[in-house]
């Protein structure tokens, strides 16, 4: 099931994006391209003819350079390692032991090396009483293999929900989900410790804006969070959300995944589609590794919705791409502001 927004809201989202694709691309110049400095962590495009749904993005600890990924739904149950200095993949893992993989929406890596796999979405907002975490070690060596896999079975306390953001503490290995709304979700805390065979129950312990994905810095101190236009990074202690900030997020036509990078210099923002782009942003304070390129900036030659209309002093070209782009958002939000009008009007 392709993880679209649902409602009023949702719908007009979806048209908002289209609209962005359409215009951004002739403003903004080529999209990202793999990198031919041969050094990892840069922009890249997945090249597996497969992979048409990347739904998740997860850095390798073990493999530097090297992003865990997978389709959204109608799949099966694979793991893909996509080389971001060449955009190819490097290895396909079939999981064994677990059930018909439903909405596969989330990947992340646990401090003990482990891949979480979130089969968690739920287009039908909260058709399913119950979603599915699946666990493997992250393999030493990268090629095509069958690995056993751990079943988790999920449920929130609240009632069931659509989501696609898992996300994996670094330091105290306790899964958290994000939910998404239109009108706004919830973060959700799972027990300190999974358990097959039982159900593991997760419980709401913060509000958090539209996310379609999630992750936490290296560290664990930080967590980001992305929706279709924007991306925001929390300060997070004793599991609940701080201060936050804005990321500039790029403009992608269906922005779906997020990570950091696996030294915590910058975010990693990817999207579905054959070829699907995954560009670099770096991270305010997220240390060098930026290439000399202005923290909180993506790295390739397109826009960032966090700079949408700004004005930095560039030549009469970039005026015309920032009023394009703020004319594109002016127009979206009209959209927008419709269709939630709509909304209210029915209800």
């Amino acid at each position: 099931m392709r993880s679209n927004p649902t409602g009023p809201a949702g719908r007009a989202a979806t048209v908002l994006a289209t609209a962005l694709a359409v215009v951004l691309p002739p403003l903004a110049g080529a999209g990202p391209a793999v990198a031919d400095d041969g050094r990892p962590d840069r922009d890249f495009t997945i090249e597996d003819p497969r992979i048409t749904e990347s739904s998740g993005l997860a850095a390798s600890r073990t493999h530097p350079g090297v992003y865990w990924t997978h389709n959204d739904s109608d799949d099966g149950p694979y793991v893909f390692a996509v080389d971001s200095r060449t955009g190819r993949t490097l290895a396909t893992i079939t999981m064994r032991g677990v059930g018909e993989p439903r909405d596969v929406e989330a990947i992340s890596i646990g401090p003990d090396g482990d891949l979480y796999v979130g089969d968690i979405g739920d287009n039908l907002d909260g058709t399913w009483d119950h979603v599915w975490i699946y666990r493997f070690p992250e393999p030493k060596t990268l090629r095509d293999a069958t690995v056993d896999a751990v079943q988790y079975d999920v449920k929130y306390a609240d009632g069931a929900r659509n989501a696609e953001a898992m996300m994996v503490h670094p330091r105290t290995g306790r899964v958290y989900i994000a939910s998404k709304n239109e009108d706004g979700g919830g973060l959700y805390e799972g027990p300190a410790k999974l358990t097959a065979g039982a159900v593991n129950t997760f419980r709401r312990v913060g509000e958090v804006p539209w996310v379609t994905d999630g992750a936490f810095s290296p560290d664990g101190k930080r967590l980001v969070l992305r929706s279709y236009f924007s991306a925001r990074e929390y300060a997070f202690d004793d599991g609940r959300l701080g201060e936050d900030r804005s990321v500039a997020a790029p403009f992608q036509r269906q922005a779906e995944s997020v990570t950091y990078t696996a030294d915590g210099s910058a975010l990693m923002f990817g999207s579905e589609g054959e070829r699907s782009d995954v560009v670099r942003v770096e991270v305010e304070g997220g240390g060098s590794g930026g290439g000399g390129r202005e923290q909180g900036k993506p790295s390739g030659s397109g826009g960032a919705a966090g700079e949408a209309g700004e004005d930095e002093g560039g030549g009469a070209g970039e005026g015309k791409g920032s009023a394009g782009i703020g004319a594109a958002v002016v127009v979206g939000a009209g959209v927008l502001w419709f269709a939630l009008r709509g909304r209210r009007k029915r209800g």
